[in-house]
Order: C-alpha cells, then structure tokens, then sequence
C-alpha cells in the first residue's frame, strides 16, 4: 500500500522555496553587479564621497547576498534569520563609513569633478537599487523570509544614496562644493535608521515607514 506521504511528481515544499529564494537573490545580485560596474567606471572620473557611499552600499549588497543565499541553500529559518543579522550589520558598517569619509571631506575638501557624470551615476544607482530592492522584498513577503526583507530594505537604502549623488552634482554645479560632503552626512543618517528598521524586521517585530 501507497504511503499516505508519498509526493511522487511533486516538489518538496522547502525545496521549491529555497530555489525561490536562490533565484530572488541571483536576480538581484546581477542588477547590483551591473550598477555597481557602470558606477565605479564613473567613480574613477568624480572623486565623490556621495558616489563612493553609493559603492560601498552596492559592494555590500554583493557580499550579503552570499549568507542569504546559503541559508536558502540550507532550507533553514535559524539560518535566514542569522543571515538577516549579518545584512544589519552590513547596512550598519555602510552607514558609518560612508559618515567617517563625509566628515574627512569636511576637514580636506575636493571638489569631485565631471558633473554630469556624477549625476548620471546617481541616476544608475538609483533605478538600479529600486529594481533590486523591488526583487528582494517582494520574494520576501512570498516566502515570509526576513532575511530577504531585510536585504530589500538595503537595497533601498542604496536608493536613497543614489538620490544623494544626484543632489551632490547639482550643489556642486551651484558653486556649493561643501555639499558633497554634507549629503554624504545626511546620507549616512538616514541608512542608520534603515538599519534600525531591518533589525525590527529580522527580529519579527513592526516598524513604522
């Protein structure tokens, strides 16, 4: 007699949600990839803080994609959740190192250079960061994975880095050089407080937009 169990010609349930997640992440990762290449080429022609921040944050993105992935790959909650903690971590690093290099351009100020550049830059990063973040939450809200949310919210932090690099172009076409630094500032406040936001979701408690 057939085992009541037996699921011949179907997918296991966590199977068939691991390689959702599996895919979620590589779509993502590649989107990231892409902006993050187009944007360093740039990067080499600015010498901007606003810019480096938006690297740093893409860079980022790639290496929380690797622990997300694993713990997709281990089919384990215990992992995601670990994995959710570690992109925490990395928004958190993010955001303090994009301050400290705001607050060294405050003390050496450079004007970056080739402003269209720049901008157009920010302009990648930003479409870039929104698609990738709209990949991540949605999987993670489908699959219930805190950890994808939470890699979603870095994402849009990245987002909001990239609006900045756009500002820095501008302030700085105005003769106001001092901007760049200070957006680079605000910028690195406001992903403190994605931090905090994905920390409540990686934790399973609400948080206010």
């Amino acid at each position: 007699m057939a085992s009541a169990a037996h699921t011949h010609g179907l997918i296991d349930p966590s199977i068939k949600r691991s390689r959702e997640g599996l895919r979620a992440v590589a779509a993502s990762l590649a989107v990231l990839g892409l902006t993050a290449v187009a944007q360093a080429l740039i990067f080499a022609l600015t010498d901007s803080v606003a810019l480096l921040a938006d690297l740093i944050h893409n860079a980022g993105d790639a290496l929380t994609a690797v622990p997300v992935g694993i713990a997709f790959l281990l089919r384990s909650e215990r992992a995601e959740r670990l994995a959710g903690l570690f992109v925490v971590g990395a928004i958190l690093f993010s955001a303090l190192f994009a301050g400290y290099e705001a607050v060294h351009r405050l003390i050496d100020p450079r004007d970056p250079d080739q402003l269209g550049a720049l901008a157009a830059a920010g302009a990648i990063g930003f479409a870039g960061n929104i698609w990738a973040a709209q990949i991540r939450t949605r999987a993670g809200r489908r699959l219930d994975s805190a950890a994808l949310i939470a890699d979603g919210d870095h994402a849009r932090a990245d987002a909001y880095v990239s609006l900045g690099v756009i500002a820095s172009a501008a302030a700085v076409a105005l003769g106001l050089g001092i901007g760049d630094p200070l957006i680079g500032l605000a910028i690195s406040l406001v992903i403190l407080r994605i931090a905090w936001q994905s920390l409540l979701t990686v934790r399973g408690r609400p948080h206010a937009h």
